[in-house]
């Protein structure tokens, strides 16, 4: 079992010694509805190549967090400018949108104490308690990846 420490987030992204992209996701870990994962590119400055991080995120926690997401003030109001079809689709991207971010999140903290130069998974049942935490202080960051991904950054 993974074991990881929780450590403030104090830096800015830019400031970190790790360039992360997005490779894929969120989709179902090996076909299974319980967890979903994000895969993401990872290379720290130091090393010759990357290596690829699959974040998984069970089922229900993602479901709660999203949902904490979807009810916030700026994403409604973003919503609400839209017409009914922009609005529909967009509403239909907030989940997909919202899991990236909350495993990027994720991500960040096992960046934050370090990882080894090899591809690896995070499990879901890994940072749970510390992912729900650092939710509630890095919410401005989730909410302002959905509304950038969907071009609604007033």
């Amino acid at each position: 079992m993974l074991q990881y420490a929780l450590m403030t987030l104090d830096t800015p992204p830019d400031a970190t010694p790790y360039r992360v992209t997005l490779f894929f996701g969120p989709e179902p870990v090996n076909g299974d509805s319980t967890a979903q994962t994000c895969v993401f590119n990872v290379k720290k400055r130091s090393w010759k190549a990357g290596i690829q991080v699959s974040v998984d995120i069970g089922t229900d926690q993602l479901v709660g967090l999203q949902e904490t997401m979807r009810q916030t003030a700026p994403i409604t109001s973003a919503l609400e400018r839209l017409s009914e079809e922009d609005r529909t689709d967009a509403a239909a991207r907030i989940p997909d949108l919202a899991a990236q971010a909350i495993a990027w999140c994720k991500l960040d903290l096992c960046l934050a104490v370090g990882l080894p130069q090899e591809n690896q998974r995070i499990p879901g049942d890994a940072l749970v308690a510390e992912l729900n935490q650092v939710i509630s202080t890095r919410q401005e960051y989730v909410l302002t990846y959905i509304l950038t991904e969907l071009d609604l950054m007033p």
